[in-house]
């Protein structure tokens, strides 16, 4: 049986590079979790707030996959092409 904190760390490097990504859209769902109590409670300040969250976690999220994941593969392709 693995040791509960290499089986974390394993984890960890086989997901490299998507945890960004995971992360912002966590921001982005919570965002939208507080768009929707705003939204049932009447409340224009928590309304405002939650989509102001989920604008930005949904940009951000965006932004971490293309400079994460589209960047690296657009260089090998350079490499390739050379």
């Amino acid at each position: 049986m693995k040791c509960p904190m290499s089986a974390l760390q394993q984890i960890r490097v086989d997901e490299e590079g998507h945890a960004v990504a995971g992360l912002t859209t966590l921001a982005a769902a919570v965002g939208a979790v507080g768009l929707g109590i705003g939204a049932a409670t009447g409340s224009d300040v928590a309304a405002v707030a939650g989509g102001i969250v989920l604008g930005l976690g949904l940009f951000a999220a965006s932004f971490a996959r293309h400079t994460g994941i589209d960047y690296d593969i657009f260089r090998r392709l350079e490499k390739l092409g050379k």
